[in-house]
């Protein structure tokens, strides 16, 4: 998988940057480095990475701008994001996933788990083989095409988030079924990454406002977890 595969690092601390590129490429990835938000913007306008290692606290434009002028940009809205901070706030994670990040590390981190995650992202943004079944899912107005990770409403696009994408897929894959936070969470982020089931619930709170009059065809299940079904019989938090 790291053949060809770019990943941007984007972080202010030079030593820690050359650390984590040395072991990318160890990885078998190429990486290119960037010392702050503005020279990321200018590496990105040159090649667009296959995934961006992003510091939060950097001068000038910092990582959750950073992030946020990614999602805006139609070129970059999938791009995969993980983002680094020395905060360790659960305040502070959910801001970053919620301008877009897909995963979250604060530091100080074990460099073996960084690159554990790139691979999981990574291994998470490859589409399906084209002629696979069921490459197309729908639940009413939306579709998913597993294949080319897009996503519609009424025909429409909308700009979803690797792991968004991965959530909804998730629930419309379930058909109708209750799936807890911790299922959720295993099965559209993966076995063996750690994150809070707080941090589905961002996921699951910006996808619904990205469906827009549709936000109901995922419902909450108290004290069980979220279905995306067209019935409305799910009791709402």
């Amino acid at each position: 998988m790291p053949a060809g595969k770019t990943v941007l690092v984007v972080d202010d601390e030079r030593d820690l940057a050359e650390l984590i590129a040395f072991n990318l490429q160890k990885e078998g990835f190429h990486a290119v480095i960037a010392y702050d938000g503005r020279q990321a913007l200018a590496a990105i306008a040159k090649q667009t990475p296959n995934l961006a290692i992003l510091d939060v606290m950097m001068p000038e434009i910092d990582g959750i701008k950073l992030a946020s002028r990614l999602r805006a940009d139609k070129a970059t809205a999938s791009l995969p994001i993980i983002m680094l901070t020395a905060k360790g706030e659960e305040v502070d994670e959910l801001i970053g996933l919620q301008v877009g990040a897909d995963d979250y590390i604060p530091k100080p981190f074990s460099m073996k788990i960084l690159m554990a995650r790139v691979a999981a992202l990574l291994r998470r943004a490859e589409p399906r083989a084209e002629g696979d079944e069921d490459e197309t899912k729908e639940l009413g107005p939306v579709t998913i095409n597993l294949s080319t990770h897009e996503a519609f409403v009424e025909g429409e696009p909308i700009r979803l988030t690797l792991t968004e994408f991965r959530v909804l897929a998730t629930l419309i894959e379930a058909g109708g079924r209750v799936l807890s936070r911790s299922a959720l969470i295993a099965k559209a982020i993966g076995p063996g990454i750690t994150v809070t089931e707080r941090t589905i619930d961002v996921h699951v709170t910006s996808i619904r406002k990205k469906l827009g009059p549709h936000a109901g065809l995922i419902q909450t299940v108290r004290g069980v977890g979220y279905r995306a079904t067209l019935k409305a019989e799910a009791e709402a938090e």
